[in-house]
């Protein structure tokens, strides 16, 4: 009988294991500011390309303001890094750097694009993708979508880039799913694909069968809810499920996800319990719940996190002003499960 139940305990734990409800544990290992040369410096995104590591954010007088560029820093060990490249726009305050790597192996580049006339002001965003073959020569910043709707993020999936706009004018609150075959010009695939709150900032990811999944951050609105929504979908991309991922989570700013090699996910962005921080997270796919794992060295003005796995370790970029100025940090995590 003893044989039998531990036989038993240990289909049960192997259950559990691969349904993803045991959150992983996390060791921050190490920490380092990369950048602070500009009076703000935020928005980031990591990328690893051509067996060097890539990290792209805003510089800018402040948070808002006319003169914002994208600077790109190259790295062999995310140590020590270099400047390779700083993309500007005449006439346009240049916001929140993606980077992707297109079919044809480009380092491909999207940012927000406003024609923004004073420091502080709100202006009407677009987006504005420019690429490179080495990742020190840029094409020139062509927009791709015009000020008024933000293609905020994209992520390439079977030769397509997918990615999810939403108003950043007056428009109504609702987000719509897009879709490229160059990165360049884009369809709407789902129209109003969702429009509960205010939702906003996207990611998107697919899992190894193709699943897609969708990190939505949502803002206060009047009485809607605000608590970040994961979206799924199966297939086309046209049918959708949602789930609310609950009031810790509201306002998660930045978002961003990763599958990691075992086949969970972690998640990551700006949380608010006890003062604005970076938090990394465990989002179970299975239950569709989310899990704070981890809060980053962070305060005040922070957050927008870059997630790359190499190595067998979790590296991630973000921006804060927990020192006395915005600056950029890169994480170097541990991530084990029991």
């Amino acid at each position: 009988m003893e044989t039998r139940l531990t036989f038993v305990g240990v289909i049960v734990l192997q259950a559990v294991l691969a349904s993803g409800a045991v959150p992983p544990q996390v060791e921050l290992l190490s920490v380092k500011k990369i950048w602070d040369q500009a009076p703000h410096n935020a928005f980031t995104d990591l990328a690893r390309w051509n067996d060097q590591f890539y990290c792209a954010f805003r510089e800018g007088r402040g948070h808002v303001s006319t003169d914002g560029k994208i600077r790109v820093l190259c790295s062999k060990d995310a140590d020590a890094w270099t400047s390779t490249g700083l993309i500007a726009f005449d006439g346009y305050d240049l916001r929140d750097a993606h980077l992707s790597v297109t079919p044809d192996n480009r380092l491909m580049l999207l940012g927000g694009v406003a024609p923004r006339k004073k420091d502080g002001e709100s202006a009407p965003t677009g987006s504005f993708a420019a690429f490179s073959k080495d990742g020190t020569d840029w094409t020139q910043p062509q927009i791709v979508v015009e000020p008024g709707r933000w293609l905020w993020c994209v992520t390439w999936h079977e030769g397509k880039a997918y990615g999810v706009s939403y108003p950043a004018s007056q428009d109504p609150p609702d987000i719509d799913l897009l879709t490229s075959d160059d990165g360049l010009t884009y369809k709407t695939l789902v129209p109003k694909l969702y429009g509960v709150g205010w939702p906003n900032e996207t990611t998107l990811r697919f899992d190894r069968s193709g699943i897609c999944y969708a990190l939505v951050r949502r803002d206060k609105q009047g009485d809607q809810p605000y608590s970040a929504v994961l979206g799924v979908s199966r297939g086309g991309y046209t049918q959708w499920q949602w789930h609310d991922l609950g009031p810790e989570f509201n306002g998660f700013g930045g978002p961003n996800l990763i599958q990691l090699p075992t086949g969970r996910w972690l998640a990551a962005g700006r949380m608010h319990q006890g003062g604005a921080h970076t938090a990394l997270c465990y989002l179970d796919m299975t239950e569709h719940k989310m899990t704070k794992l981890l809060k980053l060295p962070s305060g005040g003005d922070t957050s927008y996190p870059g997630l790359l796995w190499h190595n067998n370790l979790l590296y991630l970029s973000y921006y804060s002003s927990h020192e006395g100025k915005t600056s950029i940090y890169v994480a170097k995590i541990k991530v084990t499960y029991p």
